[in-house]
């Protein structure tokens, strides 16, 4: 019977079934050739209790905070601070796109969002200087991906909702991994663009700069608010997904009035759909790992595991291939719904803290967006910035190669991950 629900799996996920759909399939044919009424009947009451935590509320409040400064203006501001700022040095604008993209990411949350919305704003600008567009196309896709890392973070709501560890923790935890992330990439950049003589842009004069930098001022409030008010305290997480709602809200359509009342209907549209696709998936997988439970799978694996070592920093390196070639062929999320009740009782019976964990899988799974076959980072960007396939997974390589090694230096130095929810005490 495991044998037939194992081969359903992936024979769906190979013929282009939605993942969430694979996962809810898979587990009733599971339940009918198990022959056990009961468990039939309780399937519904366990969709709802998946769905039935308050921290999952956040994922729909920073959708919204997300979609409200676009709409605002304020995500243009922060890629213009940037160029204006370092736009002039050799490969200025391949920086801008770094840089842009970790301002972003304290807006979007989302790697794939980012990376759509970035390669129609920054490879038709890169082309125009003199980059190539599989450079361009590749270094936005992979500099998007520390928009799942700097907070707020989606991927971090859903793993702290299914792990049980604390969401303001991991926002913080993902700090320092970001700005690693963002030197890596700009190092790289350093070294290709005094390779290959990349081009630079007019130098911004100081007035320029200080007119940039007050206006940008205020689209810098939202990631402000959501750290200061979680490192003080003065909210939680989720809390603070409502504040950013408020605040993207008033600067959008006061300070940088661009926001209007006719851009609701689609601003709320965008966030019912995406709400209501990534909710879909959590009810389908928490189902899934109620099967996967019942079959005794997570003590299956945990046994193997702890027979094939007893160290952690062992464990940790084949966790970390194990998840990088998952990543490749899962979409991250779905593949963090189905892992977390196998991979929780390893990260206890090793004594490896669930927010340096965390941060680890949320990591390997977002790097999946790079690789083929199935990164769909690569499909997004690849489509919109209308550059081959093949020629974009060859340009992002290096990048690729860059986020691997960052990911190894941050799973084994622990206080890179660990130092800021330790100082707030998360």
């Amino acid at each position: 019977m495991t044998l037939i629900v194992i081969i359903a799996f992936f024979v769906l996920l190979l013929i282009g079934i939605p993942i969430s759909l694979v996962l809810g399939m898979t587990t009733v044919l599971y339940l009918l050739l198990a022959g056990n009424p009961m468990l039939l009947e309780t399937t519904p009451m366990r969709l709802f209790t998946g769905l039935e935590n308050f921290g999952l509320l956040a994922i729909p409040l920073f959708m919204l905070a997300g979609e409200l400064m676009n709409s605002g203006g304020i995500t243009t501001k922060l890629v213009k601070f940037s160029r204006v700022l370092i736009g002039h040095v050799r490969g200025g604008l391949a920086y801008v796109t770094v840089i842009s993209n970790m301002f972003l990411a304290s807006i979007l949350g989302s790697a794939n969002a980012q990376a759509a919305m970035m390669s129609r704003v920054m490879v038709p600008e890169m082309e125009k200087e003199g980059y190539k567009r599989e450079f361009s196309s590749a270094l936005t896709l992979s500099s998007s991906i520390v928009a799942p890392i700097i907070p707020p973070s989606m991927i971090f709501i859903i793993y702290g909702t299914l792990s049980g560890t604390s969401i303001g923790g991991l926002f913080m935890a993902g700090i320092i991994p970001g700005i690693m992330y963002g030197a890596g990439f700009i190092a790289l950049i350093s070294y290709l663009g005094y390779k290959y003589n990349f081009p630079k842009s007019e130098k911004a004069t100081g007035k320029e700069i200080f007119l940039s930098f007050v206006n940008v001022l205020p689209s810098l409030l939202v990631p402000l608010i959501i750290i200061f008010g979680i490192l003080s305290g003065a909210f939680t997480a989720t809390e603070s997904a409502a504040i950013a709602c408020l605040v993207a809200y008033l600067v959008g359509a006061f300070l940088y009035r661009k926001l209007k009342f006719k851009d609701a209907p689609k601003i709320l549209l965008n966030t019912v759909i995406s709400t209501a696709t990534v909710t879909f998936l959590i009810a389908m997988a928490n189902i899934f790992g109620w099967m996967i439970a019942f079959e005794q799978i997570p003590q299956m694996v945990a046994d193997t595991m702890l027979s094939l070592s007893d160290n952690p920093l062992v464990f940790l390196l084949l966790l970390n291939l194990m998840l990088l070639l998952l990543g490749a062929v899962l979409d991250g999320i779905a593949a963090l719904i189905i892992l977390i009740p196998v991979l929780m009782p390893l990260v206890m019976a090793f004594g490896i803290d669930p927010i340096h964990f965390g941060v680890i899988i949320c990591i390997n799974l977002t790097i999946g967006l790079l690789t083929p076959p199935v990164g769909t980072g690569l499909f997004i960007v690849s489509s919109i910035a209308e550059v081959k396939f093949e020629k974009l997974v060859k340009a992002v390589f290096p990048f690729l190669i860059m986020g691997i090694v960052v990911l190894l230096i941050i799973t084994y130095w622990e206080d890179a991950v660990l130092l800021i929810p330790r100082i707030a005490g998360l």
